[in-house]
């Protein structure tokens, strides 16, 4: 991924800089504990962790206003929680307990809440997409300003059904943000090995969608771009799409070894790219917190999470009456 220059002097004020490390490290952590959790075993199937990829959704979520919707793939903790939704209901359905937002049946995968605009993540690699312009839609056919959101990885970026989906929210100018989460690797091969236009933000060109390439790192120029993005949806222009350049610390799934890449291009990306350190440095280099202020941050955020994996593993097994609610088929 391209180094791109990062603004030493930010526009956002220090509330908002706080608040935007306070809602990244939040899903961090999260992250992190679930991975433990998972090593425990008490977090079965698929589990898809969002660690390094945390300001693009942060970005985004500040950039959206009260009715906009999202729906997302299956690495999907981290739109959940930056969405408002609770850290104990997510680890809760996380471990399969009655607690979670799906009762503990849906897992990692299915979790939904249409009281935060949050219509899933799904496990079928670009079926979110139509979904999005689905919503989309809805907003345009209700005569509302809202935007849907539609993120998917540079994986899903090859699927047929997303093209359909470009051609029809084009047609109908539909209020929708296509985002790709193109953190370079999809689920293990490189960007470059697996497609034959790299430059993913283009892919809308024939539709006559505009788009444009965003340093994922940086939440304040994902910001910039979200709001950009969402004003041109607003004001009935149509859909725009954002590539968001992002990048995994983890592998594609916890039982992913990630031997595709190495130890040293992982930690060169720590050291020298990690968003949440980015915001940090600007804090402190601003006199905006003191060291002593983030530490206080991080300790409200571990209690936070360590208080969701206690209401998890607390929380009891649903009963098996739940195993015939919910069908539809």
């Amino acid at each position: 991924m391209a180094t791109t220059r990062r603004a030493t002097k930010p526009n956002a004020s220090k509330d908002e800089l706080l608040q935007y490390y306070h809602d990244m490290l939040l899903i961090r952590r999260f992250e992190e504990k679930a991975g433990q959790l998972y090593g425990m075993g008490l977090i079965g199937g698929f589990c898809h962790l969002y660690i390094g990829q945390e300001a693009v959704v942060v970005g985004l979520e500040a950039a959206a206003k009260q009715g906009d919707q999202r729906v997302t793939s299956y690495r999907d903790h981290g739109h959940m929680l930056a969405c408002g939704m609770d850290p104990k209901g997510v680890m809760a359905e996380l471990t399969g307990r009655a607690g979670g937002y799906s009762r503990g049946k849906g897992g990692s995968m299915h979790m939904f809440s249409t009281e935060k605009n949050f219509y899933g993540g799904h496990g079928i690699v670009g079926a979110q997409v139509p979904i999005g312009a689905g919503l989309a839609f809805a907003n345009w056919y209700r005569g509302n300003d809202n935007v849907a959101f539609a993120y998917f990885g540079d994986g899903a970026a090859n699927q047929g059904q997303i093209y359909e989906t470009f051609n029809m929210a084009s047609l109908w100018k539909l209020p929708c943000v296509f985002v790709i989460e193109n953190n370079q690797y999809a689920m293990g091969t490189s960007l470059k090995r697996a497609s034959s236009t790299p430059a993913l933000y283009t892919r809308g060109q024939a539709f006559d969608i505009p788009g444009e390439a965003v340093d994922g790192m940086d939440v304040l120029a994902v910001i910039e771009a979200g709001r950009k993005a969402v004003a041109h949806c607003r004001a009935g222009e149509g859909p725009y799409i954002l590539e968001m350049n992002t990048y995994r610390y983890r592998g594609h799934s916890m039982s992913d070894p990630a031997k595709y890449r190495t130890r040293e291009e992982v930690q060169k990306m720590r050291d020298e790219r990690d968003p949440i350190d980015h915001v940090r440095d600007l804090l402190l280099a601003g006199g905006l917190a003191t060291e002593d202020d983030l530490k206080a941050v991080d300790r409200a955020i571990k209690a936070t999470i360590n208080e969701a994996a206690r209401f998890a593993q607390d929380s009891p097994a649903p009963p098996e009456s739940e195993l015939w609610t919910d069908i539809y088929a």
